[in-house]
């Protein structure tokens, strides 16, 4: 069995230990992968930080989620239905700190200490307006929570509370989204949050913030319609929201208007300018028409 870089990656070697059956998958968006694992350190004692098989749960990973584990999903590209493999990954760290060790790194105590720390930072960053720096921190802690509510029954109480924080920090995230402009995305992710937890008014109002930058006049209005729904103390601020669209629908009537009258006169004026350059085309129209 021979040691192999993995797909160019650098930093990550391979040994295949048992082989696996069919060609290499082609992963695409949305793929669920179900897996076991064991973390271990590369020191003498090949110390165990986690086990999916003491646990008893498999891992469940969807490729190319909204906050993709990018390591897992490269290993796992490289492997066939029930190959067992072995890959030692370089860990890179930045600063002398546990919680700038990349997540899958950390054990399960580890990433729940970890999780406060970068919630704090991401939080700090976004007061400073350091927008795509706060992402950062709150995805990180994000996937240090689905690491861990992964092991746990669906819908229990752990995975509740392991949920509830996720929740949090995902609005978070959304709402940094929002100061970027991304409003696309913001759509996308709050209506997954939406479609999983329809209670959860936060979602609602920013994604008709969302539908408000991105002329949605009528999805704008349903959401913070269930906005008041599920807050009423939330009157003020969807009044607000509400004079926000109205001002930038005008503004859409407005450039639709401009522009529908530069696309007229450059028509006009480019058939005008035909006929004159042109009079054999008048005649072949002419002739055309009898």
């Amino acid at each position: 069995m021979e040691d192999a870089l993995l797909l160019g990656v650098e930093g990550v070697k391979k040994t295949i230990l048992h082989g696996g059956t069919s060609e290499l998958p082609k992963f695409i968006t949305g793929t669920k992968v179900t897996f076991h694992f064991r973390t271990q350190l590369c020191n003498d004692e090949r110390t165990v930080l986690d086990d999916s098989k003491k646990v008893g749960i498999p891992m469940e990973l969807v490729i190319g989620n909204m906050f993709k584990m990018e390591v897992w999903e490269t290993l796992l590209s490289s492997m066939r239905i029930g190959e067992v493999a072995e890959f030692w990954c370089d860990i890179i760290v930045e600063q002398p700190s546990e919680y700038n060790r990349e997540s899958w790194a950390l054990n399960d105590e580890e990433r729940l200490k970890a999780v406060p720390v970068l919630h704090g930072q991401g939080n700090k960053l976004y007061k400073m307006g350091r927008y795509e720096e706060a992402t950062l921190k709150y995805k990180e802690a994000i996937i240090c929570i689905k690491n861990v509510q992964t092991k746990e029954k669906s819908w229990e109480a752990p995975w509740l509370k392991l949920e509830k924080m996720a929740l949090t920090l995902t609005l978070n995230y959304c709402q940094c989204l929002l100061r970027m402009e991304e409003y696309y995305e913001v759509i996308e992710h709050t209506s997954d949050i939406i479609n999983q937890h329809p209670g959860v008014m936060k979602a609602f109002y920013l994604r008709g913030k969302a539908h408000v930058e991105v002329w949605n006049e009528e999805e704008a209005k349903r959401d913070f319609e269930k906005v008041l729904e599920l807050d009423p103390g939330m009157k003020k601020a969807v009044r607000k929201e509400l004079a926000v669209l109205n001002m930038r629908m005008e503004e859409k009537k407005e450039e639709d208007k401009l522009k529908y009258k530069v696309i007229h006169n450059h028509v006009n004026c480019g058939h005008w300018t035909d006929k004159l350059s042109n009079p054999q085309y008048i005649q072949t129209t002419k002739s055309e028409e009898n």
